[in-house]
């Protein structure tokens, strides 16, 4: 397959992006048109960067970011925010923490401090930590309620022997009761330092004052610290089939959950053809195994298949909903419906439908300027914004021989991991 610096594959990138003296990155966006701002500070910090014995210290954090800093009190940021009319929130995956603002671009001058100084050098005072725990273990407790959270989790389990992916990032009760603030504190000042922090600004604020805010507002980072090490490797592909069954209480129907490892931004063509054989296998309604499986022989209430781009070892994923009677017949069919990909050309009707879906998703996740911030900063954390402006172009470009052959070397039907729930 050829790489993305080839001149194969080249696409307008509408953000500039900047590298500040510090290793801070900078990706901005003018859009005239609007007054809105976006902010999206997002930090190279998520579950995969923490030492096993603090798994669920990224998420955790997230929330501790919002308990105050030297300048602004606990309730402070939210306070402004309310009254300048905005929003902010935040998220934490494996690859990354992200946190949000959205303004209208007169108030960012008066926000945007506010939300480096809480990034930056947040307080984590031993008294919101201990409160806020209980909260985050809550959110554990309601996750359990959540079947198909559960079976999620137990698939990542089962698939990754070694990896980080396989840890629930919210993290677990036991290990969160051991965690100090002072952990928290060392993880923060650890990870969110210059290199690992991408900031991205789309809307109404032109370059020069973008610039400006971000030089005079993310200079001051607190003093570093070193967490324990982290020995991140790529996960191996399975060379059988895992199998594992969980009998849950009140779910009327069983999932069947399947899942492959395959490869991560290092080799983003073969994972966006992956997402192209995703959405021929099952997205939508006219694809394959939705039509068979669903329409035609109603052998399952619902059927999706999903590529999870990650910054290694990704996720490709078959899920359905079924009568537990159903399960084996079904497992069956998919398959063969693998085999078949490997061993037969996917049809040009086929081919072309998918990729005009694909790329009008795409196109549609670009209208605003919260989506286009999301793109630049995901794209960041695992390649480069610019990579993602390539995206329609490298779908539109794949031939059937290509699919087969990722097909092929990625989704073996004698080797994944499956997980099923059945009712107790």
């Amino acid at each position: 397959m050829p790489k993305l610096s080839e001149s194969l594959y080249t696409a307008k990138f509408n953000a500039q992006t900047f590298q500040l003296n510090n290793g801070l990155t900078v990706i901005h966006q003018y859009l005239p048109a609007t007054p809105v701002v976006v902010t999206d500070v997002w930090v190279e910090a998520g579950a995969i960067a923490e030492p096993q014995e603090w798994s669920g210290m990224a998420h955790f954090l997230e929330h501790m970011i919002f308990k105050g800093s030297p300048n602004v009190t606990v309730g402070e940021f939210d306070w402004l925010i309310e009254n300048t009319g905005g929003i902010a929130n935040a998220a934490t995956s494996y690859d990354y923490a992200h946190f949000y603002l959205t303004t209208a671009s007169s108030h960012l001058k008066q926000t945007l401090p506010a939300l480096a100084d809480i990034l930056l050098r947040a307080n984590i005072p031993d008294e919101e930590f201990i409160r806020e725990r209980e909260v985050v273990i809550e959110e554990i407790y309601s996750s359990h309620n959540d079947p198909d959270f559960l079976g999620f989790q137990a698939l990542c389990q089962n698939t990754y022997q070694c990896h980080p992916y396989r840890r629930p990032n919210l993290g677990e009760k036991e290990v969160l009761l051991e965690q100090t603030p002072d952990h928290m504190r060392c993880f923060h000042r650890t990870h969110y330092q210059p290199e690992n922090m991408t900031i991205v600004i789309v809307g109404g604020i032109e370059q020069e004052q973008a610039l400006t805010l971000v030089h005079d507002n993310f200079s001051d980072f607190s003093v570093r610290s070193e967490c324990p090490p982290v020995l991140v490797e790529a996960e191996p592909k399975a060379m059988a089939i895992r199998r594992q069954e969980l009998h849950l209480p009140r779910i009327e129907q069983a999932r069947l959950l399947m899942a492959w490892v395959c490869p991560g931004s290092d080799c983003l063509i073969e994972a966006i053809a992956l997402d192209l054989i995703a959405l021929i296998l099952a997205g939508g309604r006219s694809s394959g195994l939705v039509r068979e499986l669903r329409e035609e022989r109603q052998l399952v209430m619902d059927i999706d298949c999903n590529f999870s781009l990650q910054k290694d070892s990704s996720l490709f994923t078959i899920n359905a909903w079924l009568e537990t009677e159903n399960l084996a017949m079904v497992e069956g069919i998919v398959r063969d419906r693998l085999n078949q990909l490997q061993h037969h050309l996917i049809s040009e009707t086929e081919i072309l439908r998918a990729k005009r879906q694909l790329i009008n998703d795409y196109i549609f996740s670009t209208e605003t300027p919260s989506q286009l911030a999301n793109i630049y900063g995901f794209y960041n954390i695992i390649a480069t914004a610019a990579d993602s402006a390539l995206y329609p172009q490298i779908v539109s470009k794949f031939q059937p021989e290509q699919l087969q052959s990722i097909a092929l070397r990625y989704l073996s039907p004698e080797s994944y991991a499956i997980t099923v729930l059945k009712p107790m």
